[in-house]
């Protein structure tokens, strides 16, 4: 009986430590893809015509990421 107990306790923790990892994984990845985002995506507010702020992204690529994107369209 006693053996039954530690095969289920030792399956119940390795599915617990799968279930953490991918959990952390994902969480890295999350992080690294933020991270990526180039350096010139940014918001920038600008008055309407009725007086309030309005919120718009600026399209604008960085040099950088400009030159890549020249260098692979080729």
């Amino acid at each position: 009986m006693e053996a039954m107990a530690e095969v289920e306790i030792l399956a119940a923790a390795t599915v617990l430590a799968t279930v953490a990892a991918f959990a952390m994984a994902w969480a890295f990845l999350q992080g690294a893809f933020r991270l990526m985002q180039p350096a010139g995506v940014g918001t920038q507010v600008q008055k309407s015509n009725l007086g309030q702020a309005s919120v718009r992204p600026r399209l604008e690529l960085v040099q950088g990421t400009r030159a890549a994107a020249r260098a692979f369209g080729r």
